[in-house]
C-alpha cells in the first residue's frame, strides 16, 4: 500500500491545536514578563516620588515653623516691652496647636550679664527666660538660663549674628523631664533687638541684642506629623542630624525586623532614598527604605499569564485587560498628584491664616509667585499675583534697589519700616522683612510685612497730645519746661541770651463766673491765636494752665523783651470779647525775666517769672514788670503769709469738707448693690464761701501741704464711711484722690492701713486715684506704694490717662485696676474723630490688660451712648451725677 505524505498542512488537528496552544503559551509568557517589568518600573517611580514628597513635607514643615516664629517676632517689633499677658494672647490668637501639635512652647529669654538669681556670677553672657506661652506645663522654663544648654546657646548666638531663623541641635526638653514618652526637642530661634533702625553689621547686632525668641518642638512628633500616611505604610524612615559630620538620631519609624535594618546608601542605592535638608544652620539626613511588602501587585503578571492561556484566541479580551491595567496605573498617578496638591494646599492654608503679609518672589526679577490671603486683601492683588513685582509694592526707590540687590548682598536680609502700596490702593506703613532663601535649586525672596499704620498714627497723636495743650493748641507746661531746659543748656554752652515772658489774665475768673467755663475756654483759645500771630519767628509760646501763658524769645535784650511784652499787653488790652450779649474788656499782667550766662535753673526762672507777674498785678494790673531780686523776696514773704497760712488755718479750723460724685456702670453686667463714687475736697473761706479747688490745690502742692491734706481726706472718709451717701445705700467702691508728693511720704502707706483697721473699712472698697503725671514723675516710689496697698486689697485708678507723656508705655509698669480717660478726649468725642479713635484705642488696650475703663466729663446722653458703644465700663460727669456734699457734712434738718 502506498503511504501518502501530507506535509505540513497534513498534520492532525490536535497538532494544530498543540501548536496554537504553544504559540498562545509563548505569547502569554512574553506578555506576563513584559507586564511584570512594567509594574516594577511603575512601582519604583511611585516610591521615588513618594519619598521625594516626604522630603519636601518635612522641609516645608520646618519653613512653616520658621514663619510662625517670625510672626510672633512682630509683637516685639511693635512694642518696646511685652507683658506675659500680651505674649499669651498673641500665642493663643495664632492657634499654633491646631497646626503644630509638636509645638511645646514659645519662650522669650532676656539677655543679661548676670546669671540666674541662685547662681554665682561668672562674667559670662546669659539668657534668662522671662516669657513663656503656654504657661501651663512649661513652668520649668521660667528662669531657665539658655546658656546652660550648649545647643540652644549656640543657636541663639548664630541667630543674633545672622538675624534669621536658626535651629538648634537636638536636646532634652526640660519641661518634659519625668514625663512618659520621648522628650527629644529642638528650638527655632530669632533674635530680639532694641528699638531703632535695624542693625546693619555684626557689631551692631551683637551690641543691640536684648534677648532671644524661641519655639521649642518635640522633634520626633514634628517629623512624624509632616510625613504623609502612605509614607509610614510603605517606608521605614530614619532622620539624623548630620551637622558638622555628626549622626544624632532624630526620628525612626517602622519595624526594623521588616526591613532587616537600614543599610548604608552606598551598598544599596536602588533600595534606599536619601536626601539632606538644610535649615536654620543645621543639616538633616533623611533616609527612606521600602518595606519588604512594598510591592503588593506581584500577582498581576500571573493573572495576565492566566488570561493569556484561557483566552489566547480572544485577542480583544487580552487588549481589554491591558487597557484596564494601564487605566489603573494612570489612576495611581492621579492619586499621587492629588495628595501632593493637598499637601501644598495645607501649607498655603496655614499661611493664609497668618495676619502677617507673606510674599514669595523670584530672586532674579522680584516677580511674585505666591502671596497669602492677608496680602491679597491688603494690596488688592486678587488674581494678578504673577503680573506683580515685589518692588512695585514699595514706595521708597532706594529700598527697591536694595531689595533687587539682596541676593548678592553679604547679610542677605532687610528689616525696616517702609511705606507699601498696592495697585489702586492707599499707601500704609509696615514693618518689612525681606530675606533671600533657596527653594530647591532656585533663589527666592521671602517678604513678611506687618501693618503698623494705626499704631504709627496713634503714636503721633499721643506724641502731639503729650506736647500740646488740648484747648489752645499751644505747647503745654511740660513741653515748655523742656524747651526752657534747652535754652539753659545753650546758655551754658555760650549761646545768646533769652527772654522769658510770663502772662496772667486779669479778672479772668469774672468771665467764668458770669458766662461759664465754656466761654472762658473760648476766650483762651482766641487769645492763643492772637499771641501766636504777634510773636517773632522761632519764639516758643505755651499755656501753662488756667489763664497763664509763657513765652520764650531768643536773642532779646531787656529793652526788646519789655517792648515785646508791652506790645502784647496793648493788643490784649484793646481786645473785646463778646459772649451771649455780654462784652468783656480783657487785660493782662506780664512778668519779664532775662536769661543771661550759665548756671541757671528751670525752677528758679519759673519762680522769678511768677514773681514778676505777681508784682505787675500788685502794682495795679494791666502792666509789664521786669524781674529784680527784690521782687523774689517780696513774693516769698507774701506766699508764706497768705496761702500756706490760710491752708494750715483751714485745717485747724475744720473748714475743709468732702463732696462726692457718683460713677455709673454702662453695662448691666457691671451693676452692683452699692454705690461707686469719687470723693472731692472743698474749702470754705473765713466768710463761709466755698473756694474752688483750682484756687487752693496748686498752692497746697507748691508749698508741700498736699500730704497733710491727703491724710485729712483719707481719715475723714474712712471715719464717716457709712455716712457719705445720703440715700443710705452701701458704698461698693469709694475713690480717693492722692497727689504726687504723697508718694514721697514713706509713712503714708502705714497710715492708710492703720486707718482702715481702726474704722473697720474693707480695703476692697477703697480705690486710690493718682494722676498719670504724678505717677511717672516718681515711678519707683509710686509702684512701691501701690504694691504695698494692693497687697492689702486696695485698688488703684490711673486718672487723666492720655494727657501726660508716653501713656501706653508706662501703663504696663503701673499696678492699676482702673484707668480714667482724660476728659478732654470725652468732651470732643462727638465731633473729633481723633478723640474718638484715642478713646477706642485706650479702651481696647485697657481691656487687653484686664483693666476697667472710666470715661470722665460725660456731659450728655449722646456721649454716654458713644462710650457704651466703645465698651467703656463706667461713666462720670454732670450727665451722670453733679457733685454734692457728703451726708456727714450736711447741716442737720431743722425741727
Amino acid at each position: 500500500m502506498h503511504r501518502k505524505d501530507g506535509g505540513f498542512l497534513g498534520q492532525p488537528a490536535w497538532l494544530w491545536s498543540l501548536g496554537a496552544l504553544l504559540v498562545g503559551l509563548a505569547l502569554s509568557t512574553l506578555a506576563a514578563a513584559l507586564h511584570h517589568d512594567a509594574l516594577a518600573r511603575s512601582e519604583a517611580l511611585r516610591l521615588e516620588r513618594l519619598a521625594e514628597r516626604s522630603f519636601e513635607s518635612v522641609e516645608g514643615q520646618l519653613q512653616t515653623c520658621g514663619l510662625l516664629v517670625r510672626s510672633v517676632q512682630a509683637l516685639f517689633l511693635a512694642s518696646d516691652s511685652v507683658t506675659p499677658e500680651e505674649f499669651e494672647t498673641v500665642y493663643a490668637n495664632l492657634r499654633p496647636r491646631e497646626q503644630f501639635p509638636s509645638l511645646q512652647a514659645m519662650a522669650y529669654a532676656e539677655r543679661s550679664a548676670r546669671p540666674a538669681p541662685d547662681a554665682a556670677p561668672d562674667g559670662r553672657e546669659h539668657y534668662l527666660t522671662t516669657l513663656v506661652a503656654p504657661r501651663s506645663g512649661n513652668e520649668l522654663l521660667l528662669g531657665l538660663d539658655v546658656a546652660t544648654q550648649p545647643a540652644n546657646l549656640a543657636a541663639a548666638r548664630f541667630a543674633r549674628d545672622a538675624d534669621r531663623p536658626v535651629m538648634s541641635g537636638p536636646f532634652q526638653l526640660i519641661q518634659r523631664s519625668g514625663m512618659p514618652g520621648p522628650n527629644d526637642g529642638i528650638t527655632i530661634r530669632l533674635p530680639i533687638y532694641s528699638a531703632g533702625d535695624p542693625p546693619r553689621d555684626l557689631a551692631a547686632r551683637r551690641s543691640r541684642e536684648i534677648g532671644t525668641l524661641a519655639a521649642s518642638f518635640r522633634v520626633s512628633r514634628l517629623i512624624a506629623d509632616s510625613l504623609p500616611a502612605e509614607t509610614r505604610e510603605r517606608f521605614r524612615v530614619r532622620v539624623l542630624d548630620v551637622t558638622d559630620s555628626g549622626r544624632a538620631l532624630l526620628f525612626e519609624q517602622g519595624d526594623p525586623n521588616e526591613a532587616a535594618g537600614m543599610v548604608d546608601p552606598g551598598s544599596r542605592p536602588q533600595a534606599t532614598y536619601v536626601r539632606e535638608l538644610a535649615f536654620g544652620g543645621r543639616t538633616w539626613r533623611f533616609e527612606a527604605e521600602p518595606l519588604p511588602d512594598a510591592d503588593p501587585a506581584t500577582w498581576l503578571p500571573a493573572l495576565t499569564f492566566g488570561i493569556g492561556v484561557l483566552a489566547s484566541l480572544l485577542l480583544a479580551t487580552l487588549a481589554w485587560s491591558i487597557a484596564g491595567t494601564r487605566g489603573r496605573a494612570l489612576a495611581l498617578a492621579g492619586e499621587m498628584t492629588s495628595q501632593f496638591q493637598q499637601s501644598e494646599a495645607r501649607f498655603r492654608a496655614l499661611n493664609d491664616l497668618l495676619p502677617a503679609l507673606v510674599m514669595l518672589a523670584r530672586a532674579d526679577d522680584a516677580q511674585l509667585v505666591y502671596v497669602n490671603q492677608a496680602c491679597r486683601d491688603r494690596f488688592g492683588i486678587g488674581d494678578q499675583v504673577e503680573s506683580t513685582r515685589l518692588v512695585e509694592l514699595v514706595e521708597d526707590p532706594e529700598l527697591r534697589e536694595r531689595i533687587l540687590r539682596l541676593p548678592g548682598a553679604p547679610d542677605g536680609i532687610i528689616n525696616e519700616s517702609a511705606r507699601l502700596q498696592g495697585p489702586q490702593q492707599p499707601a500704609f506703613w509696615a514693618t518689612l522683612s525681606v530675606s533671600c532663601i533657596m527653594l530647591g535649586d532656585q533663589p527666592h525672596l521671602l517678604a513678611v510685612a506687618n501693618d503698623i499704620t494705626e499704631l504709627r498714627v496713634l503714636s503721633e497723636e499721643l506724641s502731639y497730645q503729650a506736647k500740646h495743650d488740648s484747648l489752645t493748641g499751644l505747647y503745654n507746661r511740660r513741653e515748655f519746661e523742656r524747651r526752657l531746659d534747652a535754652a539753659i543748656t545753650s546758655l551754658d554752652a555760650g549761646g545768646p541770651p533769652w527772654a522769658l515772658l510770663y502772662m496772667d489774665l486779669d479778672q479772668f475768673k469774672l468771665v467764668n463766673d458770669t458766662s461759664g467755663h465754656y466761654a472762658g475756654d473760648q476766650l483762651l483759645a482766641q487769645l492763643a491765636t492772637l499771641l501766636s500771630g504777634m510773636l517773632p519767628e522761632g519764639a516758643v509760646v505755651a499755656r501753662l494752665g488756667g489763664d497763664e501763658f509763657a513765652m520764650l524769645v531768643e536773642g532779646s535784650d531787656e529793652n526788646t523783651a519789655v517792648a515785646l511784652a508791652e506790645t502784647l499787653r496793648t493788643e490784649i488790652d484793646g481786645y473785646s470779647f463778646g459772649w451771649e450779649q455780654r462784652n468783656y474788656t480783657i487785660s493782662t499782667s506780664i512778668g519779664v525775666v532775662m536769661l543771661r550766662g550759665p548756671g541757671l535753673s528751670q525752677r528758679a526762672l519759673m519762680a522769678h517769672a511768677d514773681t514778676a507777674c505777681y508784682m505787675a498785678k500788685e502794682r495795679g494790673r494791666n502792666r509789664v514788670h521786669l524781674f529784680s531780686e527784690q521782687d523774689s523776696e517780696t513774693s516769698q514773704r507774701r506766699s508764706e503769709m497768705e496761702w500756706a497760712g490760710r491752708i494750715r488755718q483751714a485745717l485747724a479750723d475744720g473748714r475743709f469738707l468732702l463732696h462726692f460724685q457718683e460713677l455709673a456702670p454702662l453695662w448691666e453686667g457691671e451693676q452692683s448693690a452699692g454705690v461707686h463714687m469719687e470723693m472731692l475736697v472743698r474749702l470754705r473761706d473765713e466768710k463761709g464761701t466755698l473756694v474752688p479747688p483750682g484756687a487752693f490745690i496748686p498752692a497746697a502742692e507748691r508749698f508741700g501741704l498736699m500730704p497733710q491734706l491727703d491724710r485729712w481726706v483719707v481719715e475723714t472718709t474712712l471715719a464717716n464711711f457709712n455716712r457719705l451717701h445720703p440715700s443710705g445705700k452701701p458704698v461698693s467702691m469709694c475713690a480717693i484722690n492722692l497727689s504726687g508728693p504723697t508718694f514721697e511720704d514713706g509713712a503714708f502707706a502705714d497710715f492708710v492701713l492703720d486707718a482702715l483697721e481702726r474704722h473697720g473699712v474693707s480695703p476692697r472698697r477703697i480705690c486710690f486715684e493718682i494722676t498719670e503725671t504724678a505717677a511717672v514723675s516718681s515711678m519707683a516710689r509710686a509702684v512701691e506704694f501701690m504694691q504695698r496697698l494692693r497687697a492689702a486689697g486696695c485698688k488703684f485708678s490711673l486718672d487723666d490717662f492720655g494727657s501726660g507723656m508716653a501713656s501706653f508705655g508706662y501703663l504696663k509698669n503701673l499696678p492699676v485696676d482702673y484707668i480714667k480717660i482724660d476728659g478732654s478726649f470725652i468732651r470732643n468725642i462727638e465731633t473729633d474723630p481723633v478723640s474718638y479713635s484715642i478713646v477706642r484705642a485706650v479702651t481696647d488696650i485697657g481691656h487687653q490688660l484686664g483693666l476697667q475703663v472710666v470715661g470722665e466729663w460725660v456731659a450728655d446722653e449722646r456721649a454716654r451712648d458713644l462710650l457704651r458703644g466703645l465698651s467703656v465700663d463706667y461713666a462720670q460727669g454732670f450727665a451722670i451725677h453733679k457733685p454734692e456734699a457728703a451726708l456727714c457734712f450736711r447741716d442737720p434738718p431743722r425741727t
